[in-house]
């Protein structure tokens, strides 16, 4: 797994490339919580590059969406969710907890 982070006037946008699993997942949730502890809470995950994700990578997304919407701070948005995880968003109920946009560019704009 491959994350890298970028930042812009208004969000920062999280690239997640590869695959998150039970191992992998603690990664991507240290990469949401340096985020949220630099003071950034609008967050773009931008799975574009994304082959699978686990249920431990849910939860690591989960958390940190409540973070970043605890006093009303902000929220993590999806960009580019791949056909397969967006499947399996909708079978966990996550896609009523997360705004997905189809491209990097949507989601940014979105803040």
């Amino acid at each position: 797994m491959e994350i890298t982070v970028q930042e812009f006037k208004h969000c920062d946008m999280i690239t997640v490339k590869g695959r998150v699993d039970s191992a992998t997942a603690p990664q991507l949730a240290q990469a949401l919580e340096a985020a949220n502890e630099g003071g950034k809470y609008k967050l773009v995950v931008n799975m574009e590059g994304l082959e699978y994700m686990s249920s431990a990578g849910f939860r690591a997304l989960l958390a940190a969406q409540r973070n970043c919407k605890k006093y009303n701070r902000g929220e993590v948005v999806l960009a580019g969710v791949p056909d397969r995880i967006r499947e399996a968003l909708e079978l966990a109920g996550f896609t009523e907890l997360f705004k997905t946009f189809d491209n990097n560019l949507t989601a940014v704009g979105h803040f």
